[in-house]
């Protein structure tokens, strides 16, 4: 899943060295931190919110796949 958040991440921003993708597994949860400079936060983020839900529903999907539940959250510097 951090492998699929990252690739989606790059693909969208302008500076795509700057993406930091982290993955913390605490049982079945697993919680995918991404943090991305300040000004493409708006990509990552798209019109009403629909880019970052659609990463998010991605993710999800993947984790269901295994019993797990997964939670993207983007982290603000």
């Amino acid at each position: 899943m951090k492998e699929l958040v990252e690739y989606l991440a790059k693909t969208l921003v302008d500076e795509p060295d700057q993406v930091q993708v982290t993955e913390v597994v605490t049982g079945m949860n697993v919680l995918i931190e991404l943090r991305v400079a300040q000004p493409d936060m708006g990509r990552i983020i798209g019109k009403n919110g629909k880019t970052i839900s659609a990463m998010r529903t991605l993710v999800q999907a993947c984790a269901a796949r295994d019993a797990r539940r997964a939670e993207l959250e983007l982290i603000e510097d």
